[in-house]
């Protein structure tokens, strides 16, 4: 039995898939490709997502990929305009033809003699194989099929439609209805002055507060310099001024967590009024100890202020029939309650993966540069900023693994793997933010060390030198042959097909 044969498996088409796609095809151009999307359309969140208002909560001029300028004078754009950016990435770079719709990778195997990755799919539930020599996984760190929800006391007893964001009904009518979001999050501060702008009354119902930041919708210094400059110019000087602000605004948090809680609290109080009780914005954790959220034009200040919306921080007693009954004793009226509750992680698409015919436990290693997995042959990790723009990393990560690939080449090596050597390293959580989402997933997680290379800085400028202009021969990063010799036909890149 014959199985396909690629040099690269991306797994993934979402905007991390698509944009190491674009990075592959202009850096290792002599290399065959597929990208396998387990969905049946590319685009990832930005496709998955349809809850109202759906929107980025970094700007574009640096959630937008390196190598191509962001155009529209929003900075921070609604969902079907990223999702139209993906698609024009893919399509300048005539990535159609290499995306597999509805391939969705269950497992993967990794053999030394031959230095190959097997691939086990479900295709139109059917199952079948690839092999590829190096895999980068690009799948997001959620599970697509379903979000997390607490077990709701009395859930089943609600008469009203009770929804998941990530299940969002297409022919939702909530006109003149009462709903109640659940949530302080990205999500829900996004919904709210949305559902606002339709439904009766809206309540957003939070365990506990948030950090919420006013940004600006549109990007007016971009505007203006478009009139005199070439866009490119105008797409770099907006994304360096914007990368330096925010990584010295999480500097300024984190060294000062007192003074920053208080002008975030000061802002808001600022845009809410003399009169609302800003317990409902003076969340008891330091800022950055969970991700800031940002509100464009302070759209959801301006919805509370008006009177379209209210907050409420309490805890949920139970889920009746015609609402939600808090442990206040309050009762929350609902026709729609949305549980804007969180998502459920998942790293690399929940793939079971084995070397050598073992398995591989990726809890159990640590992440090199936050690139490689350690002890994993020939496999990149896309994983983002979770200060920043997510882009901003996966950039970085994308241009390191072609160095990898071409590396590879220039010494006739077939394998790659980060291995520590050093005994002193010691481990820390992967993420180092105290969401609720991230402690649920931890066992699911790898880690990383105490120092360079094996620690994440969360620093696009650090990172910047150690991805982009720091050695891959640093005595870490091992290549190697395979255990037994290639065959010309197996080894060259415009092979597509290789016997099992």
């Amino acid at each position: 039995m014959n199985t396909e044969y690629q040099d690269i498996i991306i797994v993934g088409a979402g905007l991390s898939g698509i944009g190491a796609a674009c990075h592959i095809s202009k850096n290792c151009p002599n290399k065959s490709l597929a990208i396998l999307e387990s969905r049946e359309s590319m685009g990832g969140t930005w496709d998955f997502f349809r809850y109202p208002g759906i929107r980025s909560d970094s700007d574009m001029f640096t959630l937008g990929y390196n190598f191509k300028p962001w155009r529209g004078d929003d900075a921070i754009a609604d969902g079907p305009s990223i999702l139209n950016y993906i698609k024009e990435a893919a399509n300048e770079h005539s990535l159609e033809e290499k995306i597999r719709y509805q391939h969705k990778v269950t497992s993967m195997s990794w053999c030394s003699k031959s230095a190959k990755w097997t691939l086990q799919l479900m295709v139109d539930g059917e199952a079948c194989t690839m092999s590829c020599s190096f895999l980068l996984s690009c799948t997001g760190y959620y599970n697509y099929d379903k979000g997390f929800t607490p077990n709701f006391k009395g859930k089943d007893d609600f008469k009203g439609q009770f929804i998941h964001p990530q299940q969002w009904p297409e022919d939702l009518d909530y006109s003149d209805k009462k709903i109640v979001v659940i949530g302080s999050g990205a999500t829900s501060v996004t919904l709210v002055p949305e559902l606002a702008k339709k439904s009766k009354h809206v309540t957003m119902l939070q365990r506990s507060p948030t950090y919420v930041a006013t940004v600006p919708k549109q990007e007016k210094t971009a505007i203006k310099l478009r009139k005199i400059l070439p866009e490119k110019w105008v797409y770099r000087i907006i994304r360096a001024r914007k990368v330096t602000f925010t990584l010295m605004l999480y500097k300024f948090c984190r060294a000062f967590p007192g003074l920053s809680r208080k002008l975030f609290t000061t802002m808001a109080k600022k845009q809410l009024g003399k009169d609302f009780d800003l317990k409902h914005f003076s969340p008891s954790y330091a800022p950055w100890d969970e991700r800031l959220c940002a509100v464009p034009d302070g759209d959801l200040f301006k919805t509370l202020r008006n009177g379209g919306a209210q907050i409420v921080t309490d805890t949920i007693d139970t889920i009746t029939a015609n609402g939600i009954k808090l442990n206040s004793g309050d009762v929350l009226e609902a026709d729609i309650i949305v549980s804007a509750t969180g998502l459920d992680l998942k790293m690399m698409g929940g793939i079971d993966i084995e070397v050598d015919g073992a398995p591989f436990i990726i809890s159990d290693s640590m992440v090199y540069r936050g690139v490689l997995v350690e002890n994993l042959p020939n496999v990149g990790l896309i994983f983002g900023y979770t200060n920043a723009s997510w882009t901003l990393k996966s950039d970085l990560t994308s241009e390191f693994v072609c160095r990898i690939i071409n590396h590879l080449d220039k010494t006739h090596t077939q394998q790659c793997r980060a291995v520590n050597s050093d005994k002193r390293i010691g481990t820390i959580p992967f993420i180092d933010m105290n969401s609720g989402y991230i402690h649920r997933a931890a066992n699911k997680m790898p880690q990383q060390g105490n120092k360079i290379p094996w620690r994440l800085y969360q620093n696009y400028l650090k990172d910047m030198f150690m991805l982009r202009l720091g050695s891959v021969k640093d005595g870490v990063l091992k290549f190697e042959k395979a255990q037994t010799q290639l065959t010309p036909a197996n080894s060259e890149g415009s092979s597509k097909q290789a016997a099992l």
